[in-house]
C-alpha cells in the first residue's frame, strides 16, 4: 500500500507518541498565541471557546495525514484547505500566505523540538525527511513561497519569528482561556513545558515570568513512560473529560 509517510519513518514515530504530541501543542500553543495573524482563530470563534477540545481536533488531522494511505491523507489535506476556504469567504477576505506558512513551520518545529526533548537528537537525514513531509502538505494546499529544503527552511523559518509575532490583547486574552480551560495547576504546568520547547524569539514575548523549574522533572516523567505509568501523568496534565481522547493517541 501506498502511504503519504512510509511506515518506519521518524515523522510516523513522533506523531505517533501521545507524549510528543502533547508536547508539540503545549509549543504551539504558545506560538500561536503571538501569531499577529491569531485574529483569524478569534473570526470563528473554536479556538478560545476550547483551546483543549480544538488541540485535540488539529491532532487528529494531523495524524489521518501521517498514517493514512497517499489518497486518503490527501483527501484529509483537501479537507483542511477547504474548510479555511469557508473561513476566508465568510470573512470577505484573504489569510495571509505569511500565516499559513507560519502554522506549517510550527508543525516541523515543535515536532523536532519535542521529540528531542523526550527522546533524542535528529539526525540530519530526519530533519530534512521532517520537514518534507510537511512541505508536502503546504505544497498541496497551495502555500506558497515554501523553501526547498531543510537548510532554506532554517532561514525562512528565523524570518518569520522575528517578523510575524506580538504580545497583543489577544495574546492576553487566549492565555486567560488557556487558564479557565485548565485549572491553575495544569496552567502552571503548560507554561513551563513552553518554556522548555519555545525559541528564544517566542519566550522573550510569552506573558509570563520565564523561570525554569520543570527540568528536572523530565527525568521522571521519562521514568514513568518507562514504568507504563504514563497514562497517570497524562491524566494529571489534562482534564478528565479529555480521558478518551488521550488514550485515542496511542492508536496508530
Amino acid at each position: 500500500m501506498n502511504y503519504f509517510v512510509k511506515p518506519g519513518s521518524v515523522v510516523r514515530q513522533i506523531w505517533g507518541n501521545p507524549d510528543t504530541i502533547l508536547f508539540i501543542f503545549a509549543g504551539a500553543s504558545a506560538e500561536f498565541a503571538l501569531n499577529k495573524a491569531v485574529d483569524w482563530l478569534y473570526f470563528t470563534g473554536k479556538l478560545p471557546a476550547d483551546p483543549i477540545g480544538r488541540l485535540f481536533s488539529t491532532v487528529e488531522y494531523a495524524r489521518k495525514i501521517v498514517f493514512s494511505e497517499q489518497q486518503n491523507a490527501l483527501n484529509a489535506v483537501d479537507q483542511i484547505t477547504a474548510i479555511h476556504k469557508k473561513v476566508e469567504a465568510n470573512r470577505g477576505m484573504s489569510i495571509p500566505e505569511w500565516a499559513y506558512r507560519d502554522v506549517l513551520y510550527m508543525l516541523i518545529d515543535y515536532s523536532m523540538r519535542s521529540f528531542e526533548l523526550l527522546e533524542r537528537k535528529l539526525t540530519a537525514d530526519e530533519r530534512e525527511e521532517l520537514f518534507m513531509v510537511f512541505n508536502a502538505v503546504g505544497l498541496r494546499m497551495g502555500i506558497t513561497g515554501l523553501p526547498g529544503n531543510y537548510e532554506e527552511w532554517q532561514g525562512s523559518r528565523t524570518y518569520h519569528l522575528t517578523r510575524d509575532l506580538a504580545c497583543t490583547e489577544f495574546t492576553q486574552d487566549l492565555y486567560k482561556q488557556y487558564r479557565k480551560h485548565l485549572g491553575a495547576v495544569r496552567y502552571a504546568l503548560l507554561k513551563q513545558v513552553q518554556i522548555l520547547l519555545v525559541p528564544q524569539e517566542v519566550a522573550k514575548l510569552l506573558p509570563f515570568n520565564s523561570l525554569r523549574i520543570l527540568d528536572p522533572l523530565i527525568g521522571a516523567y521519562k521514568i514513568f513512560r518507562f514504568l507504563s505509568l504514563d497514562d497517570i501523568m497524562k491524566k494529571i496534565i489534562l482534564p478528565e473529560k479529555y480521558k478518551d481522547q488521550i488514550l485515542a493517541l496511542k492508536a496508530n
